[in-house]
């Protein structure tokens, strides 16, 4: 139970009804933090490097730093690349050891994303690693907005592409900050009733815990992806750490005291999703 693919640890979530939490990282500070929070728990997870995260450090860098930590992790460890956009990223982040690919053609007409997602799920399982597809479009805060996933073309998309999971947007949206109105349940049973794959939600911050929890043991929904409340826990304890005393400069020093918040937070978005002691 070490370096996992997205399969690995999905299809026990759909079996067991509890989901997996897809951590966004965007450097080794919270990367640590969410591997000791997943050996805490007892939890499965899946450590995502997004679009944000490879701006900063270099794929390769990445695929080193995540797959120390999934290797010495005793629960399954996810190395996922989120919002790939090309066959080429993909197949660079399988060779530096990204064990799950996440393409994003959600932007596409539907034809060409079930073309090229279908591709990238090829590569992937030549690979022995894992593939999400994203259909409908999930939009972001204060930016583009959402187009909602229509349960024909999911079953479509789902069938045509062999994913092993499909990201859908109904009412969640990336970086909010605070928990929306909730998700249109009505539309994620349509999907459900159209398909058999685990489903994501991206934008995980943006939906209340109490529906993230029954949404956990009662949908297909099996992954659920959560950065922004978590990038929160690490901005209020640096706040907190620099406010404590305004003279510190060690960087090593102060970054690590952002590592215990966080992994409680992290502790805490395990266990609503019923995540928690699942693995002994």
């Amino acid at each position: 139970m070490t370096v996992a693919t997205l399969a690995d640890v999905l299809q026990p979530a759909l079996r067991g009804r509890y989901a997996v939490p897809g951590l966004v990282c965007l450097g080794w500070e919270d990367m640590r933090a969410y591997v000791d929070a997943a050996e805490a728990e007892r939890a499965p997870v899946i450590l995502q490097a997004g679009p944000g995260c490879r701006a900063h450090t270099p794929l390769p860098v990445l695929g080193e730093m995540l797959r120390h930590l999934a290797e010495a992790a005793s629960v399954p460890v996810v190395v996922h690349l989120d919002h790939g956009t090309s066959l080429d990223e993909c197949w660079a982040a399988l060779e530096v050891g990204f064990t799950s690919l996440m393409f994003d053609g959600s932007s596409l007409p539907l034809q060409q994303n079930i073309q090229a997602t279908a591709a990238v799920v090829d590569l992937a399982r030549a690979a022995g690693a894992s593939c999400e597809g994203e259909i409908g479009f999930v939009g972001y805060a204060g930016g583009i907005a959402s187009a909602g996933t229509d349960p024909a073309e999911a079953a479509r998309f789902a069938l045509e592409t062999g994913v092993d999971a499909v990201a859908v947007s109904i009412g969640n949206t990336h970086l909010q900050e605070s928990p929306g109105p909730g998700l249109d349940l009505d539309l994620l049973r349509a999907i459900e009733a159209a398909t058999t794959v685990p489903l994501v939600i991206h934008g995980g911050s943006g939906v209340p815990p109490q529906e993230r929890a029954e949404l956990s043991r009662t949908s297909r929904i099996c992954k659920f992806n959560i950065g922004t409340e978590l990038r929160m826990a690490f901005g209020a304890a640096l706040r907190d750490v620099l406010n404590r005393d305004p003279a510190r400069f060690d960087r090593i020093a102060i970054l690590k005291e952002t590592e215990v918040p966080v992994m409680q937070a992290t502790r805490e978005v395990i266990r609503t999703l019923g995540a928690s002691g699942r693995y002994p």
